[in-house]
């Protein structure tokens, strides 16, 4: 008789500063997906192989990364899902957390059947540097403030589906689609235990190599007065890494959450 396999989606969160990154690598560095697939194997036994929503860069953050995997009956063997986290959690490293473990149907997959993603980038500007938020910022020093109404003319320029060669790491683009849809950018205020941050919200239906570091980095030049809101649409249009900005640093971005 065929074994019926069960799938589920895994969503968990993680402090990506001590990690290199989501993927598993075959050298010896710690991953995010190194470190769940290990915590897998040793719950059920065997090797579990998982596909996550989104790779992220070492040292990038997540809040609602989503990642999927699927067992055989004999395998799961009736396990309780509220169980599974615990023992999860208990296997994984500190600054990682499962958040929830739930069934889906055959064929899904957190990266394919993904509609879209978000991301979220936090900037302090200012002579006090962030004390509660440094590791989760990117701090312009001596800078007082962003002009919100540049960056959110700026932005516009990217919204919609472009394609965005200028915005990803050149040798990930080569012979590969480049075209991408970005559903909104949006830039505000908050505050993080009493440090005022701008945050940058990102959602598009997938995302280049560092694109959101990119399009950060960009708009910072024009929020901070160095270039025109314009400049972003010329920087799109010429498909060419070299015309957009720089990348802004990885420990500013997190994975918000992932819609389905």
């Amino acid at each position: 008789m065929e074994q019926s396999e069960h799938t589920f989606a895994l969503t968990l969160s993680y402090i990506g500063t001590a990690f290199h990154g989501f993927a598993r690598q075959d050298d010896d560095v710690q991953t995010v997906q190194g470190a769940l697939e290990a915590a897998l194997a040793t719950v059920f036994a065997q090797p579990v192989w998982t596909v996550g929503a989104g790779r992220t860069d070492a040292g990038v953050h997540a809040l609602g990364q989503v990642v999927s995997f699927s067992l055989p009956d004999e395998v799961l063997n009736g396990r309780d899902l509220a169980r599974l986290c615990r023992s999860l959690n208990a296997l994984t490293p500190d600054d990682m957390a499962i958040r929830s473990l739930a069934p889906k149907p055959a064929g899904f997959s957190a990266r394919f059947s993904a509609i879209e993603r978000e991301y979220r980038y936090r900037i302090v500007a200012g002579d006090t540097p962030p004390l509660f938020t440094a590791p989760f910022v990117w701090w312009l020093p001596g800078r007082p403030w962003l002009d919100y109404n540049l960056l959110r003319a700026a932005a516009e320029h990217l919204v919609g589906e472009h394609d965005f060669q200028s915005f990803c790491v050149s040798a990930s683009s080569i012979d590969k689609n480049t075209v991408r849809t970005v559903k909104s950018i949006s830039i505000f205020g908050v505050d993080h235990l009493g440090e005022p941050c701008t945050v940058v919200q990102v959602i598009g239906n997938a995302f280049l190599h560092s694109m959101v570091r990119i399009i950060v980095g960009s708009l910072a030049e024009v929020g901070l007065g160095r270039r025109p809101p314009a400049w972003l649409g010329e920087a799109l249009e010429a498909q060419d890494r070299r015309a957009a900005g720089p990348t802004a640093p990885a420990q500013g971005l997190t994975l918000w959450r992932v819609r389905y």
